[in-house]
């Protein structure tokens, strides 16, 4: 595939190699020329000076044959304008953009335009490292109506069947880790020491699927 990224600072650069590494092809945006030493002498994709939201400047850098488009730059203004021309007047279907403003970020993803909330995503990883199991999920959708969490098993549930766990939870499975591996669970998988299950459930019922994965089956 074919992918433009605008914005050629840490980020941008080290999305560029890495795609490049990946065997796609790969056109690089920005303002400054300085900023392509970046990239390193052994990369071999164009490097296109000007700004990313320039229809003239998209065109150079090939997006009438790209697959995806990324917004990296250092502005949420810059990134929304280019994410919103790459989607809006080429119909590139696969556009991200890189937020600072959590909030503006949430606002951009409703309108179709997946959004990176770089600072809120720093602080949640910190948050979910910090506080108790469950005070933080792994993932909530933009809505905050879903919520995804990793949780180890807890002893009174080793040896029971996920189906049971699901349904008592109110929380559903979506895969398990299992010595080293991931699994999807069926109707007969049962639940193993040392298990690590990512669980997706609404955020209303997240006290209780905590309160019922603690104290294990309800026996009645």
């Amino acid at each position: 595939m074919h992918v433009v990224i605008m914005g050629c600072g840490r980020v941008g650069s080290t999305l560029a190699r890495s795609l490049e590494d990946r065997n796609h092809t790969v056109s690089v945006i920005d303002s400054e020329p300085d900023a392509f030493r970046r990239l390193g002498p052994g990369f071999n994709g164009d490097k296109i000076t000007g700004y990313g939201f320039d229809q003239g400047v998209l065109e150079k850098a090939g997006i009438r044959r790209a697959d995806a488009f990324a917004a990296v730059s250092s502005g949420d203004n810059s990134n929304i304008i280019a994410a919103r021309v790459a989607r809006e007047t080429f119909g590139i279907q696969q556009v991200v953009a890189r937020i600072y403003d959590p909030g503006r970020a949430e606002v951009y993803q409703r309108l179709g335009i997946t959004t990176v909330a770089t600072v809120k995503w720093t602080a949640d990883q910190v948050l979910r490292r910090l506080l108790p199991a469950g005070a933080e999920p792994d993932f909530r959708d933009p809505s905050g109506t879903i919520r995804l969490d990793q949780v180890p098993v807890s002893e009174p549930w080793i040896g029971r069947r996920t189906v049971d766990f699901q349904m008592q939870s109110k929380s559903r499975i979506a895969w398990i880790d299992r010595l080293g591996e991931g699994m999807l669970p069926t109707r007969d998988t049962v639940i193993q020491e040392g298990d690590l299950l990512h669980l997706v459930m609404r955020e209303e019922n997240a006290a209780h699927a905590y309160k019922v994965i603690d104290a294990g089956p309800d026996e009645s």
